[in-house]
């Protein structure tokens, strides 16, 4: 008699004989207006896929389905289907989107225009512009908490955070920084906000619940003069144990204790690093790395930097999707 296999257990084997989808890196080329594609597990280049002029910000839906792309010299915002790599809708953004955030719920897009000193917002689904608002001069850092409460924008002229009620599109608090303010970055639990000053060299952190700086800090990276120690992206581990901000043309990246502030470390990387991303199980740091053309990868148990990925030309910002 034939021993026959039930088709739930054949669809095990099949399963368990298809080798796991690797994460995927998406990294935005500033001078190419590209986008390549990293495979987080061979750590190298698998596609490049042309989109539009000048793309800078870059973020994933928070259902992982699509990438939402700054095309900022075409003033518009593309949409990427993640499973075709093609771009498959255009949103409007105003003039000059530099930077973004989406709301949790994958509704509201928040855009900041450098040119036109406003944050415009788009209802992703109706492509409707839902409001303008009028912040400081250069908008530039865009963010969303992750209870979806506030969208704050930096502009770097004004050296201000622009704290924007997400119920009402009005500001309701307007925060004094260092110089040219980059990004803005919530820890997961919605309660702390970090913001890094460019030209002020310094990163600030706030208080969500009072919408008070509770610290300032500095960086000194051995070797190196401080006109060059220029914070721009900030990243969190989810854990509350580290955040990690890319130092700009100081060419490193500073390792600090999110719970007591002290900076532990300053991690060489490639030329100019401007943005950064973990991956989704959080060990590994993606750094864009704009002069030298490159993303580095750093272990982030070892705090050590293991591998650089030559990407294209001017590398701004990098996401990383987790494996489908």
């Amino acid at each position: 008699m034939k021993h026959l296999i039930k088709p739930a257990a054949l669809f095990s084997l099949i399963s368990l004989s298809l080798p796991a989808t690797a994460s995927l890196a998406y990294v935005s080329n500033e001078k190419d207006n590209t986008i390549s594609v990293i495979d987080t597990d061979a750590m190298s280049v698998v596609d490049t896929i042309p989109v539009g002029a000048r793309p800078r910000g870059i973020l994933l839906s928070h259902d992982g389905t699509r990438l939402f792309i700054c095309a900022s010299d075409d003033d518009t915002v593309q949409v990427m289907d993640l499973a075709t790599r093609k771009i498959v809708d255009t949103l409007p953004s105003g003039e000059d989107p530099e930077q973004f955030a989406l709301a949790p719920d994958d509704r509201h897009l928040y855009i900041s225009n450098e040119n036109d000193a406003i944050v415009t917002v788009v209802d992703v689904k109706t492509k409707q512009v839902l409001s303008q608002i009028d912040v400081g001069l250069e908008p530039e850092g865009m963010a969303v908490s992750p209870d979806g409460k506030w969208a704050v924008n930096t502009s770097e002229t004004s050296s201000m955070l622009h704290w924007i009620d997400t119920d009402t599109f009005t500001i309701k608090k307007n925060i004094v920084v260092g110089q040219r303010p980059r990004h803005v970055e919530f820890s997961r639990d919605s309660k702390i906000a970090w913001a890094s000053t460019e030209v002020g060299g310094t990163v600030h952190v706030i208080d969500v619940e009072n919408l008070e700086q509770i610290r300032e800090l500095t960086f000194d990276v051995p070797g190196v003069n401080p006109d060059r120690v220029q914070p721009v992206g900030i990243e969190l581990t989810s854990d509350g144990r580290y955040a990690f901000i890319a130092l700009g043309p100081s060419n490193h990246v500073a390792v600090v204790d999110a719970k007591t502030y002290e900076v532990l470390d300053y991690l060489l990387v490639g030329s100019r690093v401007w943005q950064l991303d973990l991956g989704k199980d959080e060990k590994y740091l993606y750094t864009t790395n704009g002069v030298s053309g490159d993303v580095s990868v750093i272990d982030v148990d070892r705090l050590k930097v293991i591998k650089s990925i030559k990407v294209g030309r001017y590398p701004w910002g990098v996401v990383v999707d987790p494996a489908s």
